[in-house]
């Protein structure tokens, strides 16, 4: 066997060993092909029910929302009609219940005083009454002698 023949056999058997190799990786990559192929399909035949539930839940969200906004808009106007009628009491009737309050006020100050501006029922209220100064309460005898 010459040198050529050698290098010739040698060049052969690294071939088969290139051949084999590459036969195993692509055999490799076709069973990962399909693989991914069927993976793809199981998610694809799953993601459509779960798209149909995701509209369904969305379309019944809508749904709710309007209810809502009704329900929103409908206090609304309940609360303005509140408002107006409040407005309307209280400009019916607030003004002469202030005057009714006042004249049974000044009505009991007559009454209470009896004509001559004192009156002995007076005294003991004034004795028992307390002064606030920010935020604390002075006896009445304590107040009498700032008073003079």
């Amino acid at each position: 066997m010459t040198g050529g023949e050698v290098a010739g056999i040698l060049v052969a058997v690294f071939w088969a060993i290139l051949v084999s190799f590459l036969a195993v990786v692509l055999v490799r990559l076709a069973q990962t092909l399909r693989a991914t192929t069927k993976m793809v399909a199981d998610v694809t035949e799953q993601a459509v029910p779960l798209l149909a539930d995701a509209s369904a839940t969305v379309r019944s969200a809508q749904t709710q929302l309007d209810r809502v906004d009704a329900i929103a808009s409908d206090v609304q106007e309940v609360t303005s009609n509140a408002s107006a009628l409040s407005s309307t009491v209280a400009s019916t009737f607030g003004g002469p219940l202030v005057k009714v309050a006042a004249f049974g006020y000044g009505v009991r100050k007559a009454l209470g005083r009896g004509g001559d501006g004192a009156s002995g029922a007076d005294a003991p209220r004034a004795s028992s009454r307390r002064t606030v100064i920010v935020g604390r309460t002075v006896p009445s005898s304590r107040r009498r002698k700032q008073k003079g």
